[in-house]
């Protein structure tokens, strides 16, 4: 290591506050995000005052007096402004209106936030999509994703986007979530920049985001986040004198010079038992524990670290969960469930390896056309499917071809109620498997949007009817449309309608009459149909 190099290194490590004075975390609706980058104080504040120093100053021949305090005196501002004024900068475009899907993709209005308050928006995204409706999370999904102008309150903040991307990280959606970031600039804020890290430590891109950081002067990475770029840099030299120098200074916590200690010289601590994982595990963290060859259990942690399993690393088991896990929480493609399971033959039996054995199963039983063997095997392969609530993607891969075989018995209702929890399900409930019985036709009715005059067969179907036959707006959801504050009036729709499964179900016909007075038939009529035909309640 040459003497600048070295010297550099001291100067950097130097600069990491002392444990004294503890770092401000920034504040997220998440809490597993990893302390990557610095937060550096927000414009126009100023450092704590010390007990020694005078509340009042003034400025007397060129030079800073000192006043004593005066009694009863008025709070002194910053600025000319008066509270709560939103700001925006002119002819600027605010981080709140970047997105992906423009209006004429997504069908909404470009001022779908309205006159509304950027806190009560991200309130509301947060409580949503609590519920596991497919239909639902593809409607949350796109109000993530849409481009909109800012709320009125915004000010170039970047608070309403902060709020979309991490509900996209909690619903394990990373690849939404860095199209999001990087539409926005990843290295444009800290706290953008840490999102994007932390993606790409949970997809395998670690080296590039190291990359990014060194070449981003505005962003200052903090020790753990240093030690760890260094040495996947191949420096080690520096990455140990940075942790060093932090030791001496007492500037790390026992927990994080145990982890990098062992992370940058295992031998040394060879026999000995791992330190037991910090709660809650980070991205980095996990990251680290699985450079040590002790990879952390991701079956437990959100969704997001299932991403993780998905990479050619991991054993073909873990895959499989993985994407059974992000299957159903809608954050990537049937498809990728479909490769994972028919990649080879299963190893074993139980578990994950009898689903596999099914869906191999039927899957090449209709590859061929085998109306036999397709009726022997599809009850048993939607048995696994609904086992881990995968219904929806297995419906979208196979309810069109199944469609196109003339089965019977449990097969053929099987096949018919696929088709309705498929995108396709307005033209393949039309089909002659189509049964008589009052649930039958209520179910026809609903994909075909109208249920007047149909017998509700449950209460479920109960709660639906009034949406199809008489839909009502509640007051404040009404109040909410009057103010063109139609994105909260979704979430809204997506809240009370999951709200409903859990016991209250006229929440669920007010949710539906929200979605259809909004003009979201399509979304609308899935709901209510994958609310009959999906187990969700509760």
């Amino acid at each position: 290591m040459s003497i600048n190099h070295l010297g550099l290194c001291v100067a950097l490590a130097l600069a990491l506050p002392t444990a004294a004075v503890a770092e401000k975390k920034p504040l997220s609706a998440i809490d597993w995000l990893s302390q990557s980058v610095k937060t550096p104080m927000p414009k126009g504040s100023v450092a704590p005052r010390t007990p020694a120093e005078p509340v009042s100053t003034a400025v007397k021949n060129g030079t800073q007096a000192n006043l004593p305090p005066v009694a009863n005196e008025p709070k002194v501002t910053t600025d000319a402004l008066p509270d709560q004024v939103a700001t925006t900068v002119l002819g600027g475009t605010s981080l709140d209106a970047v997105g992906l899907l423009p209006p004429q993709v997504t069908g909404f209005p470009h001022d779908l936030w309205g006159i509304g308050h950027s806190a009560e928006i991200a309130a509301d995204i947060a409580e949503a999509g609590q519920g596991d409706v497919p239909a639902l999370q593809s409607l949350l999904m796109t109000l993530l994703l849409a481009e909109a102008d800012a709320p009125a309150d915004s000010a170039g903040s970047g608070d309403l986007l902060i709020a979309r991307i991490d509900k996209l990280l909690t619903m394990g959606a990373l690849d939404q979530a860095q199209a999001l970031i990087t539409a926005a600039g990843a290295t444009s804020s800290p706290e953008l920049f840490r999102r994007s890290f932390d993606v790409a430590l949970l997809t395998g891109e670690e080296d590039n985001a190291c990359e990014v950081l060194k070449s981003a002067p505005g962003l200052a990475p903090t020790l753990t986040t240093r030690v760890f770029c260094l040495a996947r840099a191949g420096d080690w030299n520096a990455a140990a004198l940075t942790l060093r120098t932090a030791q001496a200074l007492v500037n790390i916590s026992a927990e994080d010079d145990a982890l990098l200690s062992r992370f940058l010289d295992p031998e040394q601590f060879d026999g000995e038992p791992m330190p037991p994982a910090p709660k809650p595990i980070t991205p980095l963290v996990w990251r680290i524990y699985d450079a040590l060859g002790e990879p952390l259990p991701t079956a437990t942690l959100p969704p997001a670290f299932a991403h993780a399993d998905l990479s050619d690393h991991a054993g073909w088991k873990s895959q499989i969960e993985a994407a059974e896990r992000l299957s159903r929480a809608g954050a990537i493609t049937p498809n990728v469930l479909l490769g994972l399971y028919t990649d080879r033959a299963p190893a074993a039996s139980g578990g994950v390896w009898d689903r596999a054995d099914a869906f191999q199963r039927f899957d090449a039983a209709l590859t061929k056309a085998d109306v036999a063997a397709v009726e022997q095997r599809l009850p048993l392969a939607y048995a696994r499917m609904k086992d881990i609530e995968v219904e929806v993607p297995f419906a979208t891969l196979f309810a069109g071809p199944l469609a196109k075989l003339r089965l019977s018995g449990d097969a053929a209702r099987i096949s018919y109620e696929l088709g309705l929890l498929s995108p396709e399900y307005e033209r393949l409930a039309k089909s002659s498997a189509a049964g008589t019985d009052a649930r039958s036709l209520f179910l026809a009715g609903l994909a075909a949007g109208s249920v007047k005059g149909l017998i509700a067969p449950d209460s479920m179907a109960r709660a639906i009817a009034p949406a199809f036959t008489d839909p009502q707006l509640p007051a404040d959801i009404a109040e909410l449309i009057t103010q063109k504050r139609v994105g909260e009036a979704m979430l809204q729709a997506v809240i009370r309608i999951e709200s409903g499964l859990r016991g209250e179900l006229v929440k669920v016909t007010e949710g539906l009459s929200v979605l259809r007075k909004l003009g979201l038939e399509d979304i609308a009529r899935r709901t209510a149909l994958q609310l009959m035909l999906l187990e969700r309640r509760g």
